[in-house]
């Protein structure tokens, strides 16, 4: 049967080495599902694999578009299944790997259907949100779907008004549009994640960053600044270093928000994860040999 290895954790924990080492293994090609990696502008910031990772393996949907363009996760989803039923008939072993939960999800379950609103709802909303604050938002949406209030990641502004949006826009909870049946997969998933103790993960994000800088992170940020306010770029590593171009921030403290807001995003991530019970979960230094026995045995 189609076996589809997904590879989970949180930024900066190894998935990218992980992913390459089982691609070396089985012979087959990497899914990439890191929705900050699809643009070709955006290369540092992202932690995009480095020329010689990418000739280790070969490599999909990384910098496959550009920040200009609009690409949602239905897109994503269409485009990545596609490849997938091409990719199986080489080899009925396949590997996706990042940490976009959606955009992961939406691959291996399928997305949930929701109905098309006005865009001037959002654009009413990203108003609301820049003129009164993202906690304005929260108790919105704790008003009109209290669910969805609990379960998505309230402090991701794009998460929150997609939520909004549909809930004004169709006089329904968005969480009603949820967890509805979905189109069978052509194969199954073994879900395999790399874990650490919390410190180790977050002093892993601070050597990310750090060598991020050192790397030229500013320049490429600086060469993006004229399209700041494109959805691509309301990214961690980009939206600080945009308020020390515009001197709202001294460098040093620009890049300790780089680290600070990674940190809460891989706390999201966590978050996500724990819902998730398939998940096989290996310490992050672990022996590659074991992992490999391990999926071998679910094959």
């Amino acid at each position: 049967m189609n076996t589809l290895i997904y590879i989970a954790g949180t930024t900066a924990i190894g998935k990218t080495a992980l992913s390459i080492k089982l691609a070396q293994h089985f012979g087959c090609e990497i899914i990439s599902c890191d929705s900050r990696q699809f643009f070709k502008e955006m290369t540092i910031g992202t932690a995009v694999p480095n020329t010689d990772e990418l000739a280790s393996a070969k490599h999909h949907f990384i910098q496959n578009i550009s920040i200009f363009d609009k690409y949602s996760v239905g897109q994503f989803e269409r485009e990545a299944l596609l490849k997938l039923e091409e990719l199986f008939v080489k080899n009925n072993i396949q590997i996706m790997v990042g940490g976009s939960g959606l955009y992961a999800d939406a691959v291996i379950k399928g997305l949930d259907y929701f109905p098309d609103v006005p865009p001037k709802i959002r654009e009413n909303l990203n108003k609301k949100l820049e003129e009164k604050g993202i906690e304005h938002l929260q108790n919105k949406l704790k008003t009109l779907d209290l669910e969805s209030y609990n379960d998505i990641a309230i402090d991701n502004p794009h998460r929150l008004i997609r939520a909004l949006e549909v809930c004004i826009g169709t006089g329904k909870t968005y969480s009603s549009f949820k967890n509805k049946p979905k189109q069978k997969r052509n194969f199954k998933c073994i879900k395999i994640g790399l874990s650490a103790d919390r410190k180790i993960i977050y002093n892993r994000i601070n050597q990310r960053v750090d060598i991020m800088i050192q790397n030229g992170l500013l320049e490429e940020a600086k060469a993006l600044l004229p399209h700041k306010n494109l959805n691509a770029l309301q990214t961690v590593g980009y939206t600080e270093l945009f308020k020390y171009f515009n001197n709202e921030y001294s460098l040093n403290f620009a890049v300790e928000e780089i680290k600070k807001n990674t940190r809460r995003f891989a706390k999201r991530q966590l978050t996500w994860y724990r819902k998730d019970n398939n998940i096989i979960w290996f310490d992050y230094q672990e022996d590659i040999k074991n992992i490999i026995k391990r999926i071998e045995k679910d094959i």
